[in-house]
């Protein structure tokens, strides 16, 4: 059996760390590490810009059998839609999204159309685009195009009729 041999004048220093100084370096790391990852940037600017994204360049979608092609009209002129807006603007079977005032305006078939609030039901962002469906990017919700309703993700209502009318070329909210 192997025996240790201890020198009896060799000083050995032991060092300790209190208590509270490690709970309060527990606490800053605990606290500075994610603040730190969320402020940083990553290079990749793409999740904070929805157009970059592979759902807005996405040409091809397949609603009920029909194959739509090229980019969807998602947004119509930033100038407020007080004196209307022309019908030839709304895709059919599609969208678009006003920003004065937040309306959502849709034809789900020719000549028929449909306007709801561009807030989204879940909390309360605007919705961004509207494909075949009306879409949120906050946290997904998808509305119909035909009658507002939840289509999918966590929106808890359908978007809210807008009150329009249609007369000739021209949509005019009221």
């Amino acid at each position: 059996m192997p025996v240790a041999y201890v020198d009896p004048d060799m000083t050995v220093e032991i060092s300790t760390i209190s208590r509270r100084r490690a709970l309060s370096g527990a606490a800053t790391a605990g606290i500075g590490v994610p603040l730190l990852a969320a402020c940083g940037a990553d290079g990749d600017d793409s999740a904070a810009d929805p157009s970059s994204s592979a759902t807005s360049t996405s040409s091809t979608r397949t609603t009920k059998g029909t194959k739509k092609s090229g980019p969807p009209k998602t947004t119509a002129p930033s100038e407020p839609a007080t004196d209307g807006v022309p019908t030839s603007d709304v895709p059919v079977g599609g969208g678009i999204v006003l920003t004065d005032p937040r309306v959502v305006v849709t034809q789900p078939a020719e000549g028929e159309f449909q306007a709801f609030t561009a807030i989204c039901t879940h909390a309360g962002c605007p919705v961004a685009r509207v494909t075949t469906e009306i879409e949120c990017d906050c946290h997904g919700s998808r509305f119909s195009i035909e009658d507002g309703s939840v289509v999918g993700g966590p929106a808890p209502a359908p978007l809210a009729a807008a009150d329009f009318t249609v007369s000739g070329d021209r949509i005019t909210l009221a």
